[in-house]
């Protein structure tokens, strides 16, 4: 039976798809850049498992110290946990507004890359200290200390991700891609730094590997927005100037220190979480010190300024680091858009 069967009249047309959906499928490519992009993220992909976690001997560390690498690692889990759900979700949005195929896929593998971060924080929780990083019963005051703050840590990522929920599909490219630039830009130099600082093996190949895939982040980020900042609208610029504080606020639990605004936490937090950071720093982590955090912040928003006001887009204040610019605040958790 070879021939095919033709309707008296012709064929009838398929139903158009209701519109957003992943239908009808297409494989459309504008950005041959991304594409090679999203071919070198192929052929850099790293299995956590395969780093040297023979080296982390548990008994090399006081209990002081692991309950301070414990602790970093879960504010850091805090972030990071959250980039694979994050993105995911991105990636879906992408497919159902039938963005190019490059940005598609790179959506993709930065989701992988974000899977591999989380890992690196569960693996190192899990080795020195099991049932972190809220399932154990905690014994001293140290101890209920860092359970405490870990648990309003928590209490603060659970507020992002719903208003995240809420308010990811109202943004365009050029407004999520902003902050994912900002966010990319503090982190690959906060694990740079991170891998020249620590004294152990096993961090510093995970922070190194960690630091390529954020500085591969920013390639895709500053790649589509070459696309999609121009023609940009005295609306979105002024969002974006929003989303910028938004992303400085959200991002300095793990890369500074909370400012004022987004975050709700008791006030003995901050005193606590730097008692459990010292501990972390003592133990060879390479936490950077208060002011070597603050200056790796300023570095990143001067590049991020110098990038933005080319385009037209004004500079929000950050008066944390004495940088001038336009004032913003920032409550809302709807305000946050992922940036790590």
């Amino acid at each position: 039976m070879t021939d095919v069967t033709i309707p008296e009249g012709g064929f009838w047309p398929a139903p158009e798809v209701p519109q957003p959906n992943i239908y009808p499928m297409e494989w459309r490519v504008e950005t041959g850049k991304l594409a090679d992009i999203y071919e070198k993220s192929k052929r850099m992909v790293w299995n956590p498992a395969d780093l040297p976690w023979d080296l982390l001997d548990p008994g090399s560390f006081t209990a002081e110290q692991r309950l301070g690498i414990m602790y970093w690692f879960s504010v850091l889990a805090n972030f990071d946990a959250s980039g694979p759900a994050v993105f995911a979700r991105a990636t879906i949005q992408a497919f159902e507004k039938h963005e190019e195929d490059p940005v598609r896929k790179c959506f993709f593998s930065i989701t992988r890359d974000e899977m591999n971060h989380e890992e690196c924080c569960q693996r190192t929780i899990a080795r020195l200290w099991p049932g972190g990083p809220l399932g154990w019963e905690p014994s001293t005051d140290l101890e209920r200390a860092a359970h405490n703050n870990i648990g309003w840590l928590y209490h603060n990522g659970g507020r992002y991700w719903t208003g995240y929920t809420a308010a990811v599909g109202k943004y365009s490219l050029a407004v999520l891609f902003t902050s994912f630039m900002m966010g990319e830009m503090a982190a690959s130099t906060l694990f740079r730094g991170m891998a020249g600082a620590t004294g152990h093996p096993l961090f510093s190949d995970m922070f190194h590997k960690i630091g390529r895939d954020e500085s591969r982040h920013l390639q895709i980020c500053m790649t589509i927005l070459e696309n999609e900042w121009p023609g940009l609208t005295d609306d979105v610029r002024g969002l974006i100037t929003r989303q910028l504080r938004a992303g400085f606020v959200f991002l300095s639990m793990i890369l500074w220190e909370p400012p004022e605004g987004f975050w709700e936490l008791p006030p003995y937090f901050l005193h606590n979480h730097r008692v459990l950071t010292d501990h972390a720093r003592q133990a060879g982590l390479g936490v950077l010190s208060y002011d070597e955090q603050a200056e790796n912040w300023r570095l990143a928003m001067a590049r991020v300024r110098a990038i933005v006001e080319r385009w037209g887009i004004e500079f929000p204040a950050i008066p944390e680091l004495d940088i001038d610019g336009v004032a913003v605040d920032v409550v809302d958790p709807e305000d946050i858009i992922p940036v790590f």
